[in-house]
């Protein structure tokens, strides 16, 4: 089982650890080209980008559980059904996106703000990346359905090809052909369509004999597709909550001083970069419960999650060795600004608890998606948000000010793994 696990999770790491060199190369690029404008524009750009595919990232999530069942039941037809299925939620999903893109560019410039010529810029990038929407959404799926038949492999392949190739084409663009942030985002759009090339290379390769079973009635099936929508309803509000909280830690950091801004930033990084490791093994829980729930094996299942919490947890435990000697290392890698790791020094503490408050709800998180319990997963999430972070915030901003935003977000990572803790035996055991 422990083998299982790993080459699932492994894979998964690796894909997750190059996600952030896209972002780190384009700010380079723009960083060399002589002004902020550029910088401003590009991370200007990229947080539209984000709200819009962290929001569909259901897309992959259900995909992944929804399969994994199937596998699990050897129902090789059902598998093959979820994913036309979930590919055209995803390119409508696209299309609307497309016809709707001079409206959310309006909107969110409006929420965002920016000075005139970064907004211009901007703007422009966003113009070129939005037609990156339906390869983007799609690989979403096709990285869901290949977890889902247990193959992690495929997904690491196309994570790195993508990352790769984007750096290699926003390089040519700006250093060869001398373009700016439409560079980056032209250099985008060509390596997401690389992608989703490759995903059907790698498709036909070993899965093209599951296309002689797709079922037209399988796929119009009103009932499985209400089942479908409101799983994915339920992780969409999931999600949100989760861009709510680290939306509003941001806007209250910044509402501080542009020091504590930048202190939160840099911090936040420390959690994201946790996430990169132990989402590997939360990932490697959808697709092996959601195999054992689909082959009703519940002695599995409760192998597998008790397995996944050890792994989780000597993860955190890793991390905090290292966070705690080392968080002011790390901080000089990231700054050169003694200001600001100066001012970084009374919140470390809630970094190298972070760890251990939040593996928990990570490792959750991928046990509950395997089991499509995505209605106890959404009222863990807006439990979470409203009736613990929210208050906290409030009720301890008066007195402990940035201290407050932290034990808000420290305490909202940990009841999520504490509530879903008490709901398991309700939300997926008494699927048996």
């Amino acid at each position: 089982m422990n083998r299982s696990i790993l080459k699932l999770a492994i894979p998964n790491i690796v894909s997750n650890i190059t996600i952030p060199l896209i972002g780190l190369v384009d700010l380079a690029l723009m960083g060399h080209l002589g002004s902020e404008v550029y910088i401003g524009a590009i991370a200007l750009g990229g947080v539209i980008f984000n709200f819009i595919y962290w929001g569909f990232s259901f897309l992959r999530m259900s995909t992944s559980g929804f399969t994994a069942q199937a596998f699990g039941e050897g129902n090789k037809t059902e598998s093959i059904t979820i994913l036309v299925r979930a590919l055209l939620v995803s390119l409508l999903i696209s299309l609307l996106i497309l016809i709707l893109q001079v409206p959310i560019a309006w909107a969110s410039f409006k929420v965002i703000g920016g000075s005139a010529e970064v907004e211009t810029l901007a703007n422009e990038y966003f113009r070129i990346r939005i037609w990156a929407a339906p390869a983007a959404l799609s690989l979403f799926v096709f990285s869901g359905w290949f977890l889902g038949m247990q193959n992690a492999r495929y997904p690491m392949i196309i994570a790195i090809a993508v990352n790769v190739s984007n750096i290699l084409f926003s390089m040519f663009f700006v250093f060869i052909l001398n373009m700016k942030s439409e560079g980056v985002a032209l250099g985008t759009v060509i390596s997401q369509y690389i992608g989703l090339l490759i995903a059907l290379v790698l498709f036909s390769i070993k899965y093209k004999n599951l296309l002689f079973m797709i079922s037209r009635k399988g796929i119009l099936d009103f009932k499985i597709l209400v089942e479908f929508l409101r799983v994915n309803s339920d992780i969409f509000i999931r999600t949100f909550c989760i861009i709510a909280v680290f939306t509003f830690f941001t806007s209250k950091s910044a509402s501080i001083n542009n020091t504590v801004l930048a202190v939160n930033s840099l911090l936040i990084q420390l959690l994201l970069f946790f996430s990169f490791f132990i989402d590997g093994f939360a990932f490697a829980g959808e697709a092996l419960v959601g195999k054992y729930v689909g082959a009703r094996d519940i002695s599995k299942l409760k192998k597998v999650v008790k397995l996944l919490f050890y792994w989780g947890a000597g993860l955190a435990v890793v991390f905090t060795i290292i966070y705690l000697p080392g968080v002011n290392l790390i901080l000089k890698l990231l700054t050169s600004q003694h200001e600001v790791i100066e001012s970084a020094q009374p919140f470390l503490i809630w970094v190298i608890l972070v760890p251990v408050a939040s593996f928990g709800s990570f490792i959750w998180d991928g046990i509950y998606i395997g089991a499509t319990a995505s209605k106890a997963m959404r009222n863990t999430l807006l439990g979470a948000t409203f009736l613990v972070f929210v208050p906290t915030y409030y009720f301890l901003n008066p007195i402990f000010d940035n201290h407050a935003l932290w034990m808000g977000m420290v305490l909202f990572m940990f009841s999520r793994g504490v509530i879903q803790t008490f709901l398991y035996r309700k939300a997926i055991l008494s699927q048996f």
